[in-house]
């Protein structure tokens, strides 16, 4: 399961619908409605909000906003809650790592997607300053800091 850090405007067709489906089976586990995935690191962010329903309901409208601007139909029905979610954190670290880890996965699946999201950044360093860092989910928040504790993905 990725539970992606990254704004899902960097996300290839395959990721977004991927993100989609993994966060649904997120919510399935947080409602308590699934035996898998009880313990898995992506949901610890999640469960550390102060309505973590709400908080994967405001995470999966930014997905279906995504996919809404390209023309998909995802159904927004299945987002079992909604309300006042305030940003969540994400470190510069995790979204750096995250932006390395698509890096690689779309290098191999979608290398115009893997172009176009390097153009991106690089328009954004241009404007903002060379530490600028991928942009975040819209419900997320940068502050400064390292890998998050929860990630067990590998750096490099």
């Amino acid at each position: 399961m990725r539970i992606w850090s990254l704004d899902p405007g960097y996300l290839d067709r395959q990721g977004l619908v991927a993100c989609w489906r993994e966060t649904l089976l997120a919510q399935a586990v947080l409602q308590g409605r699934t035996k898998g995935y009880m313990s898995h690191p992506q949901l610890v962010r999640f469960r550390a909000q102060a309505d973590p329903l709400i908080a994967i309901g405001a995470y999966l409208q930014g997905v279906l906003s995504e996919a809404s601007a390209r023309g998909y139909r995802f159904d927004a029905t299945k987002i079992s809650s909604t309300g006042e979610q305030e940003l969540m954190p994400v470190t510069t670290g995790q979204l750096l790592l995250e932006w390395d880890h698509l890096g690689a996965k779309l290098r191999t699946r979608s290398p115009l997607k893997a172009q176009q999201n390097l153009q991106a950044l690089r328009a954004l360093r241009a404007s903002t300053g060379e530490t600028a860092v991928p942009a975040a989910h819209p419900m997320m928040r940068v502050v400064p800091g390292g890998i998050e504790p929860w990630e067990r993905a590998e750096p490099g």
